[in-house]
């Protein structure tokens, strides 16, 4: 899990090199909106492995 997060990590920051004079806010809203997601569901998923939900 580590490796594929570092791996999207290196990505984005490439792909963003790519076009530094111009910010691509598509791209950037996605990549938010799915970090958050992600960030959800580890949430749910650790409250529900702890049992605090």
């Amino acid at each position: 899990m580590r490796r594929f997060a570092m791996k999207a990590l290196f990505t984005a920051l490439n792909l963003s090199q790519a076009e530094r004079d111009r910010i691509n806010w598509d791209r950037l809203i996605l990549v938010f909106s799915t970090l958050v997601t992600i960030g959800l569901l580890v949430l749910y998923a650790y409250g529900k492995a702890t049992l605090r939900w």
